[in-house]
């Protein structure tokens, strides 16, 4: 299987959320700090953008405890959801993975959390893939 390399913009994500997942207070809290990262960077910043999705936080009320780890979620998410991209990327044959592979991954591995944290600003998992395919 021939190696899959990161985009520039996907690398800087991943980057930022090694550093900022470790302090999330909840899933969905991660799930918010995924968005913010992505509406910033490369295509999928532009199809969030487009949707309405901005970098302030979708969930009402989501106060998180500053500099240490609340809920002791998996310390290893951001290895996970860089796992599943790069799979979902192989899947459709690509040499790079991306951040809408990214979103893609962020999607399957938070599952009903991500549909949570979408919830208030009207939109749901499948307006984003119907945006991902006009995208493509």
């Amino acid at each position: 299987m021939t190696e899959i390399v990161l985009t520039a913009d996907a690398a800087m994500v991943l980057g930022i959320a090694s550093t900022a997942m470790p302090f999330a207070s909840s899933r969905e809290a991660e799930v918010e700090r995924w968005l913010r990262l992505l509406r910033l960077h490369g295509s999928a910043g532009g199809m969030l953008s487009a949707l309405g999705i901005s970098e302030t936080p979708l969930e009402e009320g989501g106060h998180e405890q500053p500099l240490r780890r609340v809920y002791g979620g998996d310390p290893d998410v951001v290895a996970t959801v860089t796992d599943t991209a790069t799979r979902i990327a192989h899947q459709r044959g690509a040499i790079t993975v991306g951040t809408t592979d990214l979103l893609l991954a962020v999607m399957e591995v938070y599952g009903r959390q991500f549909d949570r944290v979408l919830g208030p600003s009207g939109l749901d998992r499948d307006d984003v893939l119907e945006r991902l395919r006009l995208t493509a």
